[in-house]
């Protein structure tokens, strides 16, 4: 993503990487030009099909360039951002741009491959490190080098259908704030009828797993050991995790017939005024709008239920293990005035954005901590075009919660829990116990492998 005359993509690349006939060089347009700049390529520029996207951040690294002469910002437009069907093949090529996208679950094994350069020594020069949140930092932090920079961050809440609620005699500002009171909620909204559902979980497409990961943090335990060598999620906080499911599912029947859903799913669901809660991040809200008719006012988000943990993640850039220390430096100017600067550049600027009629307010991401951090609020505040006050118990209940990063091997992971968790929504008479146990040596087996 991002500009310049040389500006282009590397889908031609990528098509000879994944064909196996060798790779041309993405990030061959890095380095020192002949006019004495530096050259850095970049990628995650939105495509032209995303208009308004497309055209901001292109207007944001001319004014950058314009503001830093002596670097040239080269973009490559992508979507997804990361694509698994080519993100891996440039990566074992070593064909990633200067500058590269991940997502915070990415670390390790970039590391691990050697694909990455340490800038540890580069970024005591970023004035916004320092105010980045400690966990987020964390996420490109390996055996103390580090290796990344956050870019947005997420974090799992419930999110809930205010006319539902109060339409099933629920107080819409008083959201359930554990498994039992969602349970209630749930059965209540469900006995509306019409095809009403109470309560919506994935099931399918490695989501479902991602969800029981989130609801395990949020009672407390977790997938892996603390130092990733063994499963935990045959255990009593996973049992409470599928006996929930099941008891909603068979019990209460509050979570309708039509089961292994996905996120689409969920959308349309909310959208259509359909259902009454699932587990989300709060960007399903403008998508809600977007894609499925939703409406702002009717969308609201509580904390994870269960009070003790949520899932959290994320995404940020890493360098390619050749880029220069000229690079570098030039790639941590670029990353801190478009991303890392209340007010400015392609995330931060709220009032561009809010005359974009783009969604301005959304709880997350909240990147920073401190004064940046409040200064970052106050901008975002004054430009909001969203009811704010539909995520204030997410904001409040959700400093409270203990914020755990998605394991290591996580696809992995999910795949297995998504057969646990479609199993329980699908079958009446499953067994939770012998489906915990099988999970658990499942999973075992991925991390014996490394």
């Amino acid at each position: 993503m991002r500009s310049s005359v040389l500006r282009r993509t590397c889908t031609a690349a990528i098509a000879t990487a994944l064909a196996g006939t060798g790779l041309a060089a993405c990030n061959s347009e890095g380095g020192s030009a002949a006019d004495g700049k530096t050259r850095i390529t970049v990628n995650c520029w939105p495509q032209p099909s995303a208009k308004i996207d497309h055209k901001r951040f292109d207007e944001d690294v001319k004014t950058f360039e314009k503001q830093n002469p002596d670097i040239d910002v080269v973009a490559h437009d992508a979507f997804p951002c990361q694509d698994p069907k080519t993100f891996d093949a440039k990566l074992a090529g070593g064909q990633m741009e200067d500058v590269f996208y991940t997502y915070f679950t990415d670390t390790e094994r970039v590391v691990s491959i050697n694909q990455a350069a340490d800038i540890t020594e580069y970024v005591k020069d970023l004035k916004a490190y320092k105010d980045i949140a400690q966990p987020l930092r964390d996420a490109y932090t390996v055996d103390g080098k580090i290796y990344g920079i956050p870019r947005t961050n997420y974090s799992m809440g419930l999110l809930y259908s205010k006319p539902l609620f109060t339409k099933a005699g629920l107080d819409p500002s008083k959201p359930p704030t554990t498994w039992a009171e969602v349970q209630t909620a749930a059965k209540k909204i469900a006995a509306l009828g019409d095809g009403t559902v109470g309560f919506a979980e994935y099931s399918a497409q490695n989501q479902g797993g991602w969800h029981f990961t989130a609801s395990i943090y949020s009672q407390g335990g977790a997938v892996v050991s603390e130092d990733g060598k063994k499963a935990t999620v045959d255990t009593p906080e996973g049992k409470a995790v599928l006996q929930n499911l099941k008891d909603m599912r068979w019990r209460d029947n509050s979570m309708g017939a039509k089961q292994l859903l996905i996120i689409n799913d969920t959308l349309q669901m909310m959208g259509s005024g359909k259902l009454g809660m699932y587990l989300a991040a709060p960007d399903n809200v403008p998508r809600i709008v977007k894609e499925a008719g939703g409406k702002y006012e009717d969308l609201a988000f509580a904390p994870m239920p269960g009070g003790k943990g949520t899932l959290m993640g994320g995404d940020g850039y890493m360098f390619n293990k050749k880029a220069t220390p000229e690079q570098i430096k030039a790639g941590l100017k670029w990353l801190e005035w478009t991303f890392l600067t209340p007010g400015q550049g392609y995330m931060n600027n709220y009032a561009r954005a809010a005359s974009d009629k783009s969604p301005v307010g959304l709880p997350e991401p909240r990147l920073f901590t401190g004064a940046t951090d409040a200064k970052d609020q106050e901008l975002k505040k004054a430009s909001a075009n969203v009811p704010v006050e539909n995520y204030q118990a997410f904001i409040d209940g959700g400093q409270q919660l203990d914020m755990k990063l998605e394991p290591k091997h996580g696809q992995q992971i999910y795949a297995v829990l998504d057969g646990a968790v479609s199993a329980v929504l699908t079958k009446k008479d499953a067994d939770i116990d012998a489906l915990l146990k099988d999970a658990q040596s499942k999973i075992d087996g991925i991390l014996a492998r490394g």
